[in-house]
């Protein structure tokens, strides 16, 4: 039988590793989060890594942008279900009647984002964004569709886009179980909160495997200076995939013999895999902004070392919280609407290319070594990554 922990607990037995034995689950809100997990692992910028030019939001989080909320539900059961879910609300209002603008760019296919070609046709989000594992894609959506009709507001609704992704965690769970339920995905929707992000072996990120490494959630933030509009970009990453780790510059993988196609790669599968990513901003864009912002999110992760594998599916949301971006649901009125034009685009983008490069890192750090089906992924050895990065040049 299934025990619920409560969130100090669940969250130290997270840091410790997540060895099997015993059922258990938790689901818990960002905020709640950083507040019980101890801070056992450390970031990228505590190793000296800042990606890029712009200075990153006091959180170094999705959540900074304004409104945006993140949960998790986090399941770990015997010795076989390591899984979860991760949510992104673009804001604490009824997303349904008050749509954020949104874009989608695909790095690579092999994926599955439940609810994508809605949003390439009409450029609006109107439901939590929810990651999970790979099997458990149609629950999710059936338990999104669900909250959404059961909103304040939505009595007469007929049509919902729900907006479901998913990585593949069959390395360390049992995925064929479909284990996560739609409880799960409604208390990580109903626990979102705004404030810190706890990132690694957490969500959706709780069974991922990344470059060889224990992968997970991460991530990071942008703001930037008031000659470029002052506006906060944050990331978030759902961390699944492989190629040859590159940090900050440094050549991780290589230096510390683990990388995709190595003969001495444990798994053999180091260059395959997924990366889900979601970018939030609060600058106001359409929704062919929003795409070319999502665009240059699947471009960061080539800073990082990805493969864009065969195997992978590259996928990237943005979405806007300005209030001029939003389509309220129903209005034929024309919509009085300000966006930034194109020749002002590039700084967010640099921003996205920075903030994304920094939330792998993040989620690859902060993961712990877990085992799950008879296998152990360990987590990234902190003190050879800091020799790696002390030999870089100047």
């Amino acid at each position: 039988m299934t025990r619920r922990v409560s969130h100090v607990l669940a969250l130290l037995l997270a840091a410790s590793g997540l060895a099997g034995g015993g059922a258990r689950g938790t689901a818990v809100g960002a905020g709640e989060q950083a507040t019980a997990a101890p801070d056992v692992r450390p970031r990228a910028r505590d190793l000296g890594v800042a990606p890029g030019v712009f200075a990153p939001g006091p959180l170094n989080a999705i959540t900074d942008v304004a409104g945006v909320r993140v949960g998790h539900a986090t399941l770990v059961e015997g010795d076989a279900v390591r899984t979860g879910v991760t949510a992104v609300l673009p804001h604490g209002g009824n997303l349904f009647a008050d749509k954020v603008a949104g874009g989608v760019f695909i790095g690579n296919a092999f994926g599955k984002l439940a609810g994508s070609t809605q949003v390439d046709e009409l450029g609006t989000i109107e439901t939590p964004i929810v990651l999970t594992s790979t099997l458990s894609v149609g629950s999710a959506v059936e338990a999104v569709v669900a909250w959404t009709l059961a909103q304040p507001g939505n009595a007469t609704v007929r049509s919902v886009n729900a907006l479901v992704g998913e990585t593949n965690d069959g390395m360390l769970n049992d995925i064929r179980r479909r284990r996560v339920s739609a409880g799960d995905v409604r208390r990580a929707i109903d626990g979102a909160t705004s404030g810190p992000v706890v990132e690694g072996t957490v969500g959706a990120g709780t069974g991922t495997v990344a470059f060889g490494w224990k992968g997970g959630i991460g991530t990071a933030s942008r703001r930037l200076p008031p000659r470029h509009g002052g506006y906060t970009l944050g990331v978030l990453v759902q961390s699944n995939f492989g190629g040859v780790l590159t940090i900050d510059g440094a050549p991780v993988g290589r230096a510390l013999g683990r990388y995709a196609y190595s003969e001495d790669d444990p798994h053999g599968e180091a260059g395959d895999g997924s990366c889900m990513i979601v970018v939030a901003t609060d600058a106001p864009l359409d929704a062919r902004a929003l795409r070319r912002l999502a665009a240059r999110a699947v471009f960061g992760l080539a800073r990082t070392g990805s493969s864009y594998s065969n195997g992978s599916g590259d996928y990237a949301i943005a979405f806007s919280t300005a209030a001029e971006s939003r389509a309220p649901h129903g209005r034929q009125a024309p919509l009085d609407r300000r966006v930034l034009p194109t020749d002002a685009l590039s700084p967010l983008f640099q921003a996205a290319l920075e903030a994304t490069e920094e939330a792998v890192y993040n989620s690859l750090l902060r993961a712990t070594t877990t085992t799950g089906q008879g296998r152990t992924v360990e987590a990234i050895p902190i003190d050879r990554v800091r020799e790696v990065l002390a030999r870089r040049s100047p």
